[in-house]
């Protein structure tokens, strides 16, 4: 399968409805006839299986298939897969780490029954994945060999694995099958991962189960390495270190191989820093004593500060700096190693809380500063995760939906479904008023929702008959109706400080740039010839904009700088009927936002309403094409802040 048949198929398994080939073509930045060439190519590879539907409609994904489809793609032995140009990749690279005597090209092309040109090919792309990997591909005649540390082989052999899986946690099955088999206990990955945490668990560590599999990638390939008699990771001189002894004793158990001294000394390192935080279920105070030097803690303190400062949330808790602290110091050996940990999750942490991803953004760009790093955007992530899980502890009570209880009363049946509702769904809901009568003053009733266990004379959206016994089902419909109180609600209040935002000099329709700086420059500019922006923001906007991509869903970019240095907050929007390239992503609207110091107390709620709006991408679709001028498009924002 190719790599646009492959991006079509992931692009359509997110989106639960039908999407046309044009939206497909736009995503995929190919024409609509691309689309149904890679469509039909699918469904003969998929054959029996229907793993891609048309209609009308154009086309979506069948989910029971598609995921039979891709079980039995896993199943696949991996050598009876050279036959598309990136499998005979993997393979090409995997002989060459192995082979240290080199390959003949002639021998190759003969083997995989592929032309003299084609190996030429396969090579030169090998040659790409080389830069800053320590490794040299070496010609002499027809022999090629590959040159560099027994380390860096290991590095490339798992960026490739990485890079080939599927977006989303690595599949430890996918792991055994790939390196470990046919070795003695082959079939325990998954055992050895249990007993690996339960063994780290007993040591007083945090695990972070999102980075695990990847260290187990590594167990994997140099277990399978040492049992080819390929040459070992170097010696070290140090003691093993306790969880290095730790280590060998389970490999041995599992797999029946011995590993080195290094081999052990690397995994042990990829544990500690990426997989382990010391310190579970101890207080801020024993863990600063332990584990955590002043300096690093007063250095983590002063960033978070200044991000406190800046975003006006607050961040100053000890447990929350001293953990963060503790992650802070095994990302910057991460970075300095350029091993970087990935993070299946940093998608959806980025369309979903965009706010919190931009307190993390700056978290990262102040660490990158001081320690002359780079970190990526799943660093950036993980480093959102600890924010989120923080801020997220500070959530009170508030704005609860208001809700009356309508139950005759028999029994006192009344009390017991209001301490059933309020047991349940207290979270949700204040019960400000409760009916006992069957003759009820309907429209007198002041709350958010009704709940009545008879039928009402007053039917709209905001009334809800459930059963004297509250079953999952009303409890789940109680829940959907006051998730849409507080959503009408908060778009309500918010849409008015949104829209003053806009300004018709502001607004451009099929406006394209080069890329990304370049449309920042040009957006920025129109800000600053109305004396909303200097230069100094322009140039925030675009070292963010380098550090980590704006794109916050397939069709949005929001550009903008970390400082709130602007005159008043402002928007520059461009829509586009076709998008451009934006990062990873293909976007149709980008809107370049100034934010003002003056204007900090309602900036988290525009930054978020601002994203949420634009994810919805059948409204979106709606607004792109509605949206000729700029009358047209507040009309149509409105229409979308009030679906």
């Amino acid at each position: 399968m190719s790599d646009k048949q492959a991006r079509m198929l992931d692009y359509l398994s997110q989106t639960s409805g039908w999407i046309t080939a044009g939206e497909l073509a736009d995503r995929l930045g190919v024409t609509p006839r691309s689309v149904r060439s890679y469509v039909t190519a699918v469904k003969a590879a998929a054959h029996p299986l229907t793993v891609i539907e048309s209609g009308t409609a154009g086309y979506r994904i069948n989910r029971d298939e598609f995921s039979a489809f891709t079980a039995e793609h896993r199943a696949r032995p991996r050598d009876t897969e050279a036959d598309t140009p990136q499998q005979r990749l993997s393979q090409l690279v995997r002989r060459l780490t192995e082979e240290v005597d080199g390959l003949d090209v002639y021998e190759l092309a003969a083997e995989n029954f592929v032309s003299d040109s084609t190996v030429e090919a396969d090579l030169a792309r090998v040659r790409l994945l080389l830069p800053d990997s320590g490794l040299t591909l070496v010609r002499h005649g027809s022999v090629v060999t590959l040159t560099g540390s027994e380390t860096d082989r290991r590095k490339l052999l798992s960026r490739m694995f990485r890079e080939e899986s599927a977006r989303g946690m690595i599949d430890l099955e996918t792991i055994q099958r790939e390196f470990t088999s046919g070795q003695a206990g082959a079939d325990s990955l998954s055992a050895f991962k249990t007993d690996l945490i339960d063994l780290l668990d007993g040591q007083g560590y945090f695990v972070n189960e999102y980075g695990i599999n990847n260290v187990l990638l590594h167990v994997a390939i140099a277990i399978d390495r040492v049992s080819k008699n390929l040459s070992p990771a170097p010696a070290v001189t140090e003691p093993p270190s306790e969880l290095a002894t730790s280590l060998s004793g389970l490999i041995m158990t599992h797999f029946d191989v011995c590993l080195g001294s290094g081999d052990l000394a690397y995994l042990a390192f990829l544990l500690t820093t990426r997989v382990i935080t010391p310190g579970h279920d101890q207080p801020a105070e024993t863990l600063i004593e332990s584990y955590v030097q002043p300096a690093e803690l007063a250095a983590m303190r002063a960033i978070v500060d200044r991000a406190s400062q800046e975003y006006l949330v607050d961040l100053d808790d000890d447990d929350f700096i001293v953990r963060l602290t503790l992650h802070v110091r095994n990302l910057i050996n991460r970075a300095h190693d350029k091993s970087y940990s990935r993070n299946p999750l940093t998608r959806s942490i980025k369309t979903s809380y965009p706010l919190i991803y931009e307190l993390a953004v700056y978290i990262a760009s102040e660490l990158q500063r001081a320690e002359q790093i780079v970190i990526n955007d799943d660093e950036i992530a993980y480093i959102a995760m600890h924010v989120g899980a923080h801020l997220e502890q500070q959530v009170r009570r508030v704005e609860l939906v208001t809700c009356a209880i309508v139950c005759p009363n028999y029994y006192d049946m009344h009390v017991l479904l209001r301490e059933r509702i309020e047991r349940v769904l207290g979270d949700d809901l204040e019960v400000v008023a409760v009916i006992t009568r069957s003759d009820v003053a309907w429209d007198s009733l002041d709350a958010d929702l009704v709940l009545t266990t008879i039928d009402p004379q007053l039917h709209s959206d905001g009334v809800i008959v459930i059963q004297p016994f509250l079953t999952q089902g009303d409890v789940d419909r109680i829940r959907q109706h006051a998730s849409r109180v507080r959503r009408m609600r908060r778009r309500a209040r918010l849409k008015d400080d949104l829209l003053q935002f806009f300004d018709e000099s502001l607004f451009s329709r099929n406006f394209y740039a080069r890329d990304e700086v370049a449309m920042i420059t040009a957006l920025g500019e129109r800000m600053t010839a109305k004396g909303i922006i200097d230069q100094s923001y322009v140039d925030g906007a675009i070292e963010r904009e380098l550090m980590s991509s704006t794109a916050f869903t397939d069709n949005l970019a929001v550009p903008h700088a970390m400082s709130m240095s602007a005159k008043q907050t402002s928007i520059a929007i461009v829509i586009n009927d076709a998008p451009m390239d934006w990062g990873d992503n293909r976007v149709n609207v980008v809107a370049l936002i100034a934010f003002s110091a003056a204007g900090r107390s309602t900036f988290q709620a525009v930054f978020d309403q601002f994203v949420e709006v634009f994810a919805d991408r059948l409204e979106v679709q709606r607004l792109i094409k509605r949206s000729v001028d700029f009358a047209s498009f507040i009309d149509e924002l409105v229409h979308v802040m009030d679906t």
